[in-house]
């Protein structure tokens, strides 16, 4: 008998994973304590921590109206997360929070990071607490280069110690054309990275330091995936570098902000927002070459999710539960998340939850023990 034949899609579909671990949906919960308020941004919450029964994150946050470029006045707040700093709050249920306070502010007049720190991400290693975080000089402007920065404390109240000059730079390596402040005008683009470094996200892997960011290149282009960010990958021996760039950067061909967690070994990752693989999870052994596990529908922006003390073994415990943003509306804010496996379960099972089947009840509550 002569073989079928198989349609395109059909071919492309028998490369992918159709194990179902490590799919699921998600829903979104309100919080109380970092709630929309007028005059107020807050933003891409940090993963969450949880020492002595106590849960940790740390935020962007700034006050007043975005009045975007071309004021003509070098002070006037440009984005939401211009004259930012980031801040620290706290709670014992992960629903209710309380803002302590800022955790670090802007540099001197001069300094690198003297107009904006913000979308910090932390690591607790060896007893001592780490955040990373972007960094952006004044005057800001459309073609200005954004760094990544680092702070370290013994305590996660602070205070916090920052590094004296940045981890980690954009390549800087295209050439913009002409003279005006236009970032999409470029003679050359240069590297993935070469205007922006965004993002970053700190873990230990083999020994090694892995510094993950985003990357933002001179004269960006839109593509079939929309915006063309990708993620990559410096690499240190010591935690406060110095870092150098993985000879496979990029390391994504899609997603925005960085969310990655130890898993089984390797790093897992969640990829949202831009590209032609957003909406994913993907797993790499090797901290570095990353295949897609999952296509997940609407998940959490800006996921920070609760970060535990040793790498995961199941998939989907490093995304059961954590804080992410909604700045769909004027003043942004936190809300909480959290990974629904119902629909798979109904099919695995073969029952309807709508029936209150005890074996699918007992399913989901032993999920839910893992979630915080």
């Amino acid at each position: 008998m002569p073989k079928p034949m198989l349609s395109t899609a059909s071919q492309r579909a028998a490369a992918y994973s159709s194990d179902p671990q490590w799919f699921c949906d998600f829903t979104e919960e309100d919080i109380t304590g970092l709630v929309p308020e007028p005059g107020v941004h807050r933003r891409d919450p940090s993963s969450v921590l949880l020492k002595d029964g106590t849960y940790h994150v740390w935020y962007t946050k700034s006050t007043g109206d975005a009045v975007g470029f071309g004021t003509a006045d070098p002070r006037a707040k440009v984005f939401p997360w211009d004259w930012s700093e980031i801040w620290h709050a706290t709670s014992v249920d992960g629903v209710e929070w309380v803002e302590e306070g800022r955790a670090v502010g802007v540099g001197a007049s001069g300094e690198y990071d003297d107009r904006s720190v913000f979308t910090p991400e932390v690591l607790e290693h060896e007893g001592r607490y780490y955040l990373v975080y972007q960094v952006v000089q004044s005057p800001y402007r459309l073609r200005s280069f954004e760094s990544i920065a680092m702070a370290s404390a013994d305590r996660p109240e602070g205070p916090w110690t920052k590094v004296s000059a940045p981890l980690l730079e954009p390549a800087a390596n295209g050439e913009w054309a002409g003279e005006e402040d236009d970032r999409l005008a470029v003679l050359s683009q240069g590297d993935f990275d070469s205007h922006k470094v965004h993002d970053p996200l700190l873990l230990p892997l083999n020994g090694k330091f892995f510094l993950y960011y985003k990357g933002e290149q001179m004269g960006e282009r839109f593509t079939s995936g929309g915006r063309s960010t990708k993620w990559g990958v410096a690499i240190a021996d010591h935690i406060e570098g110095p870092y150098t760039r993985s000879e496979l950067n990029p390391i994504t061909n899609s997603g925005h902000e960085t969310c990655l967690w130890l898993h089984d070994g390797g790093v897992a990752a969640l990829l949202t927002t831009d590209g032609p693989e957003r909406n994913t999870i993907q797993y790499a052994a090797d901290g570095v070459n990353f295949e897609i596990q999952s296509y997940v529908p609407n998940p959490p922006i800006a996921a920070g999710p609760l970060r535990l003390d040793a790498p995961t073994q199941v998939p989907l415990d490093g995304l059961r539960w954590g804080l992410c943003h909604d700045v769909t509306g004027e003043w942004g804010y936190l809300k909480a998340f959290r990974a629904d496996e119902t629909q798979k379960l109904k099919y695995e099972l073969g029952v309807s939850p709508e029936k209150g089947n005890e074996a699918f009840q007992a399913k989901l509550a032993e999920l839910a023990d893992g979630a915080r």
